[in-house]
């Protein structure tokens, strides 16, 4: 007897899509419509401003501009070192190391489950110029010249947050990157060595393009999380000193505290236009083919 699936009608589906628009469509619509009024705690009055909030945004003579660029900064040299260094990883224990593999790669990927305000809490306090662990240690063996002010200096704060958050976030890359390792047949690198071809050119001509599905995910989850990173730069230095670290996040963060509610929409409306094209520009450089081949 010949099993048939059993088809239900299109208007079961009506309730999700009814909790879809009204938690995640109307509220959005709704952001993007404050994003071009005066929306304020200082006010009751909710006026219409046109791109009042946007031209604001861009500005040069404001600091928003910073923000842009730390993120982008951030989400630049945050995807370069956890992927190398994620796929340095991913080679050693798939090929290099031989005993105690899982331990290792428990040890790895132990900081990527530790919460980011813990990890953030945790490096402030050793990452302290005065008093923390850090620089006590570089100092106690003559190194006063390498103890810096981490997280005090405007032009080192920014990448002492992007130091932190590659090794809490380098174990997670390892482990999409080595399952994607494994799942590379033997066969072909027994041919390509039938063929002469060494470590390097098996690394180049059959390992990377047949792991370039996981390095395409990985890239693609660096891309979103560093656009929209916020707790372990909260955490760390709030976006100080002055906006040294000031991220799209903590922007929106801070603009809504303070009441801003039509500044901060605005920059969140921002915000969404450019995860969506980042997030879409990112696959089709990695994967150029048309979507639905």
């Amino acid at each position: 007897m010949q099993n048939v699936g059993i088809r239900y009608p299109l208007y079961f589906a009506i309730p999700a899509l009814l909790l879809y628009g009204m938690f995640y469509i109307v509220p959005s619509l709704g952001g993007i419509a404050y994003a071009f009024t005066d929306w304020s705690s200082y006010s009751d009055e909710v006026n219409f401003v046109g791109l009042k909030n946007f031209i604001k945004l861009f500005s040069p003579g404001e600091h928003y501009l910073g923000y842009f660029w730390n993120t982008f900064l951030f989400t630049l040299v945050t995807i370069i070192l956890k992927t190398i260094f994620g796929l340095g990883l991913a080679l050693l224990l798939n090929e290099g190391v031989k005993r105690f593999v899982n331990v290792y790669r428990v040890l790895i990927y132990i900081p990527a489950v530790l919460p980011f305000i813990v990890v953030g809490l945790i490096f402030r306090s050793i990452l302290n110029p005065a008093t923390g662990l850090l620089n006590t240690f570089l100092r106690a063996i003559g190194l006063n010249a390498v103890a810096m002010q981490w997280l005090v200096d405007p032009r080192i704060a920014l990448y002492s947050v992007i130091f932190v958050d590659t090794w809490k976030g380098v174990g997670y890359i390892m482990v999409i990157l080595l399952a994607g390792l494994q799942t590379i047949p033997r066969d072909y690198y027994e041919a390509a060595e039938m063929d002469g071809a060494n470590a390097w050119w098996q690394f180049r001509y059959v390992t990377v393009p047949l792991l370039m599905p996981a390095i395409m995910i990985v890239t693609v989850l660096n891309v979103l999380y560093g656009i929209r990173v916020f707790d372990i730069v909260y955490a760390m230095t709030n976006g100080g000193p002055g906006y040294a670290t000031e991220v799209l996040q903590t922007g929106i963060f801070k603009a809504f505290s303070q009441g801003q509610y039509g500044l901060g929409t605005a920059l969140n409306s921002v915000l969404f236009v450019i995860l969506i094209a980042a997030g879409y520009g990112v696959i089709r450089l990695l994967d150029p083919k048309p979507v639905g081949e």
